[in-house]
């Protein structure tokens, strides 16, 4: 197998698993560690993965966004620590923006019962789940639905934010980079993000430590903008510093 076709192999196992090993890969393709890490330094370089130890991420773009169901089974842990410490951010807000995704679920499900809540969200999975509580009043963004995500888009769920005050919004991203921003693979989603942003008094980022330094197609926001940002341990101290300076607190939990 020539280098292009092995490293095609290599993105085409990492986007349907969602990582790639680099012992794993290795033993498939019948070739060498090194040989393999080789590959993913030329894969990164075309800004087609992400390199973490001991293998790699694919990077989401206009041409490649994970689906929901693959989101549920990656970094659960982690993703379920960054939910109870958004949550833990509510504050006094009454009305919240979740954005769509998996970690937000979580954060839905890790919000308090015990006080009225007003939850706008795009999430079909998110209001189905919030939807169940007696002290939470559920308003869905309506649209077209994206099928990988379950989520709304296009003009008719950034109109209905734009005539929202909100308290506090909820908002992940594919890419975060201290050089381009927040990014996001599709224009659509991107645009309710940003609206949500505009449509709340207070922001609070998540994002596990693999989208840090990721870069995808639709910028929507900088980390500037946000009052906290909170990700997993993974994430060097010494990186998130580098995000701290921009304004924000990042959380390492």
């Amino acid at each position: 197998m020539d280098a292009d076709s092995r490293r095609q192999e290599i993105l085409t196992v990492a986007r349907r698993d969602g990582s790639v090993s680099v012992t794993a890969i290795a033993r498939v393709l019948t070739v060498s560690p090194e040989t393999v890490r080789r590959d993913l330094r030329a894969l990164e370089a075309l800004g087609l993965v992400r390199r973490v130890q001991g293998g790699a991420h694919p990077v989401e773009s206009a041409g490649f966004e994970t689906t929901l169901a693959t989101r549920t089974r990656q970094w659960v842990p982690q993703k379920t620590r960054i939910a109870a410490a958004a949550a833990d951010l509510l504050g006094e807000a009454e009305t919240v923006f979740i954005d769509e995704g998996f970690t937000p679920q979580l954060i839905a499900e890790a919000l308090p019962g015990d006080r009225p809540l007003t939850v706008v969200t795009a999430s079909l999975a998110t209001a189905s789940c919030m939807a169940r509580r007696e002290s939470a009043q559920v308003i869905l963004l309506g649209g077209r639905v994206r099928g990988g995500t379950m989520a709304t888009v296009d003009h008719w769920a950034t109109a209905m934010l734009a005539e929202c005050v909100i308290d506090l919004a909820y908002i992940g991203a594919n890419g975060i980079s201290r050089e381009y921003g927040l990014t996001t693979p599709d224009p659509a989603v991107g645009a309710v993000k940003a609206q949500a942003i505009k449509s709340a008094r207070r922001h609070v980022l998540f994002g596990i430590h693999t989208k840090f330094g990721a870069v995808s197609f639709c910028r929507f926001a900088e980390p500037a903008q946000f009052e906290t940002i909170v990700t997993d341990s993974a994430l060097p101290a010494a990186e998130a510093q580098r995000y701290a300076l921009l304004g924000p607190q990042v959380l390492r939990v």
